[in-house]
């Protein structure tokens, strides 16, 4: 080997090029979601050249990469002045054992990734998933970041769910920012399905960059989806639809018509029996309480109530997920934590007075968007609102496990107080439903 060495190296040729991939064939940022089936998993992956899309897999302490399964590259052309190509390689793992760790690794004879795992998820109804929630992430300040690490690393997430505004932003320097983002949160997001939906940051060319770098359940570029995990639906969507009308008002009426219809159909009552909880993540809150003259600051928010362009009325969410018994709303955007107690149209509904969070007689709304950015944490308004049962401007996260039919835990972590759970709440449903109203 060393005399061959020799010889290239006097012929001109070196052979450290030869045995090493050319770094543009080489897979970077992995990610997996889970597609809403539990004997399948999506790894998405990106290349700066063509190149075959690969995954070989096995059972973690079984034969490795005794599976493999082959996928496609879109080619995606950032929108800044470079027009740099990147290649996105997206493959369905299927035929996964339910609950079963995998070993994996992704790319082609051009170049492999990294050594990775995850665990498929569990099947049926009747199970406890865990997740963690937040938004507002940089490459930048990602302060909570490290956390979220050892977190996943010593298994505590069935899902991860990033509720809008990554990198700040994926398009700056030509799209190299959402690059650099993505391989940091490649610590996360390679082990663990990272479910995401659009922020405002994400609103560059289009949202090209979100749409391109996300594999989410549908065939509506991750823009707006639904996926059952346990006795949970979730349902992503975008506020942005309601901001960013020059990309054209049919995006919003599509969308409230698909949540509409997704709506009906897990309210349906043998739906409903089976995964009674319904929430919804999306990035821009209804209500909050800060002091910086967002949407959410405003009576009649656009995502609340909508609004009227010339003779164009565009339909608000609250009465929609109200009228459809929508357990709990979480969402991001504000750079804090907020609780809020049961609410609708600014009315207070408690279950009681000594428990709130019991049978309310209305929707639940949490919004947790101080991960940690460039753009630092966001005040409150000096004045405590009503509806305002807890907040806080620390940087930090929120856990959830759904127990059961019944039974629903959610914290604050505090990443500067080295972890500390901050808030907490058990929200409580012996109905659930518009019923669950009355």
């Amino acid at each position: 080997m060393f005399a061959l060495a020799a010889v290239l190296t006097l012929c001109g040729v070196y052979p450290l090029a030869l045995a090493v991939p050319p770094v543009w064939t080489q897979p970077e940022q992995i990610h997996i979601a889970y597609p809403g089936h539990p004997s399948s998993m999506v790894v998405t992956w990106v290349t700066q050249n063509k190149t075959a899309s690969v995954v070989e897999y096995g059972v973690m302490g079984g034969k490795r990469f005794e599976f493999t399964a082959k996928g496609e590259a879109t080619v995606f052309q950032d929108g800044g002045s470079e027009k740099r190509t990147m290649f996105m390689h997206t493959v369905i793992l299927k035929g996964l054992k339910p609950a079963v760790s995998y070993v994996y690794h992704c790319g082609s004879d051009s170049g492999w990734s990294d050594l990775f795992y995850f665990r498929a998820m569990q099947e049926g109804v009747h199970w406890s998933p865990r997740f963690a929630l937040f938004g507002d992430m940089g490459n930048e300040n990602p302060q909570s970041l490290a956390r979220l690490q050892k977190d996943t690393q010593v298994n505590m997430y069935d899902a991860i769910l990033h509720i809008g505004d990554f990198a700040y932003d994926m398009n700056e320097d030509n799209a190299r920012i959402g690059d650099e983002f993505m391989r940091q949160v490649e610590s996360i997001a390679a082990y663990v399905p990272y479910m995401t939906c659009p922020g405002n940051h994400e609103n560059a060319y289009n949202f090209s960059n979100y749409r391109y770098r996300f594999s989410m359940p549908g065939n509506t570029e991750s823009l707006w989806y639904s996926w059952n995990i346990g006795p949970v639906h979730v349902i992503s969507f975008s506020t942005e639809v309601y901001f960013y009308t020059e990309y054209g008002m049919d995006l919003l009426f599509r969308q409230y018509q698909w949540l509409q219809k997704d709506l009906e159909e897990a309210s349906r009552p043998e739906n409903r029996a089976q995964r009674p909880w319904i929430i919804t993540m999306g990035h821009r809150p209804m209500y909050c309480s800060n002091r910086d003259g967002d949407d959410c600051t405003l009576f009649n928010s656009k995502v609340r109530t909508g609004f009227k362009d010339n003779s164009t009325v565009a339909p608000g969410l609250e009465d929609l997920f109200y009228s459809h018994g929508v357990d709990l709303m979480v969402w991001a955007h504000e750079h804090s934590y907020e609780r809020l107690w049961p609410m609708y149209n600014y009315t207070i509904y408690n279950g009681s007075r000594h428990e709130p969070y019991t049978n309310p007689k209305a929707p639940v709304h949490i919004i947790t968007g101080s991960a940690g950015c460039r753009e630092r944490t966001d005040p409150f308004d000096p004045h405590y609102r009503p509806w305002s049962a807890y907040r806080s401007s620390d940087y930090g996260y929120a856990r959830m496990q759904v127990f059961n039919s019944s039974h629903l835990y959610l914290e604050q972590v505090s990443d500067d107080q080295n972890g500390k759970t901050i808030d907490s709440m058990w929200l409580i449903k012996d109905k659930h439903g518009p019923e669950a109203w009355l």
